[in-house]
């Protein structure tokens, strides 16, 4: 168990324990949002079909979120662990048994952040509840926890050990001769010979997006058409990560051009360029968090559209349907707003562990005359220069299939058919999500650029 101490490692455990407690936590809260409906308006057909079509996208989120953080933290840390391994194949061992000790390192890693994570999750429920009751005068609720939502734990402990498993097997391709002074990180150049894997990312996205069309469409008479917009979705954003080599630079060139020409700024940006691969690691989490609350936010009030203009003249109808939207909006934005934890740990913990990596480069940019101050100004803009380019990309994302969830759940509009609006950007969560993205960076920055200041040239050189 000596490799828990690994920097990383405890990050990872609590991206794990994050993962596992949001997918628990969102789907207890959703089965409590179906108790107090049928509570308060008793077991109605509409109603019942909207929360059981709810139920079951949270449930695709929690586990897509807890996926997608939990396997680029460990990815990246294996990336970082190549010249260990090398030595070890170099003195005796197999490949086969490096993989297999990395694989155990990422159950370990899953199966204890997972546990931390349900027990977490499981207090939040039983407490949430209670003052809940208290607060809302609602009927007291004897299973706030149920089987089936420890899902999330299974799946967050086999997506690590995955993770781990496909994260080494570039690792244990390389001969020790080469690994020996090797780059862990790969270029432009090395990234643009997958071919495969990025047409293979073309076609599920084109896929996604006719999905996601059919999902509309079918919503304009049925808001059962969200159930194919969802997995729409998760194609068309599933496309995104696997391409997000190529997707990301183009946003990274377009921002860096507000940093200015000073030396730090230029070199923060071609930093960020330079290798895309650990660029996109360190943004897709923000881009998942970014999304998911602007995807919420607008959804919410775009339904909240649909369902007035449904409603016509019904003043009294419309007035009780806002306000049930109103809550419920407030309880899910609560919830995903979790999400942005979860990438500000990943973030934390991505570019804590890509200065250690590149503490060779940062040695001999002291040794060439960067001071310690330009030296941490080049790592905070690198984060200032991830985060905004990922916030820009998760507004935009947010934007849209927020208003594909709504029209997909609420174009048919209560006895109404063929409702279409326009997306309502509800601006208020928009500016908080960006304050907090702008709040991330600095706390992500903080523990990075105190590392790379420390980092003595004449250490850093030896190293190598």
């Amino acid at each position: 168990m000596t490799f828990l101490r690994e920097r990383g490692m405890g990050a990872s455990i609590l991206v794990a324990a994050l993962s596992s407690a949001f997918g628990i936590t969102l789907l207890a809260v959703t089965a409590y949002i179906g108790f107090l409906s049928t509570s308060a308006f008793g077991d109605s057909g509409d109603m019942s079909i909207i929360l059981l079509v709810v139920s079951t996208v949270f449930i695709g989120i929690a586990l897509y979120v807890g996926a997608i953080v939990t396997s680029n933290t460990f990815a990246t840390i294996v990336a970082g662990r190549t010249r260990q391994i090398a030595l070890m194949r170099l003195i005796g061992s197999t490949a086969s048994a490096e993989r297999r000790r990395v694989a155990t390192q990422g159950l370990v890693v899953g199966a204890i952040g997972s546990a931390a994570g349900a027990i977490l999750a499981t207090a939040i429920a039983f407490g949430g509840s209670a003052v809940a009751g208290r607060l809302l005068g609602a009927p007291p609720y004897e299973d706030p926890v149920a089987a089936w939502m420890f899902v999330p734990v299974i799946v967050v402990i086999l997506t690590t050990w995955l993770a781990a498993w496909t994260g080494s097997r570039r690792v244990l391709t390389v001969t020790p001769s080469e690994a020996l002074g090797g780059s862990v990180a790969r270029s432009r150049e090395e990234l643009a010979r997958g071919r495969g894997k990025f047409a293979a990312a073309i076609i599920m996205g084109l896929l996604g997006i006719l999905l996601l069309i059919g999902g509309v469409v079918i919503g304009l008479v049925s808001p059962l058409g969200l159930l194919v917009a969802f997995p729409g979705g998760l194609l068309s954003f599933t496309a995104i990560v696997m391409a997000a080599p190529l997707i990301m630079p183009p946003v990274l060139r377009l921002v860096g051009r507000m940093f200015g020409g000073s030396t730090t700024a230029r070199m923060a940006a071609t930093n960020a360029l330079r290798y895309p691969e650990r660029s996109s690691r360190m943004a897709i989490g923000v881009v998942v968090g970014v999304t998911l609350v602007v995807m919420f936010g607008v959804a919410s009030q775009t339904f909240v559209n649909v369902t007035l203009t449904g409603t016509g003249e019904d003043a009294a109808a419309a007035t009780g349907i806002q306000e049930l939207l109103d809550i419920l909006s407030r309880i899910m934005m609560a919830l995903v707003g979790f999400s942005a934890v979860i990438a500000g740990v990943g973030l934390v913990n991505l570019l804590t562990i890509g200065v250690v990596q590149r503490r060779t480069e940062l040695g001999l940019l002291r040794a060439l005359g960067l001071t310690t101050g330009q030296i941490r100004r080049m790592v905070m803009l690198e984060a200032l220069h991830i985060t905004l380019a990922s916030t820009l990309l998760g507004l935009v994302l947010g934007v849209a299939y927020g208003w594909a969830g709504a029209q997909s759940l609420g174009g048919s509009g209560y006895g109404y058919r063929g409702l279409i609006v326009a997306p309502a950007v509800p601006w208020e969560p928009v500016v908080v999500i960006v304050g907090a993205m702008a709040l991330l960076t600095l706390i992500a920055s903080v523990a990075p650029t105190r590392l790379a200041t420390r980092i003595s040239p004449v250490e850093a050189l030896a190293a190598e």
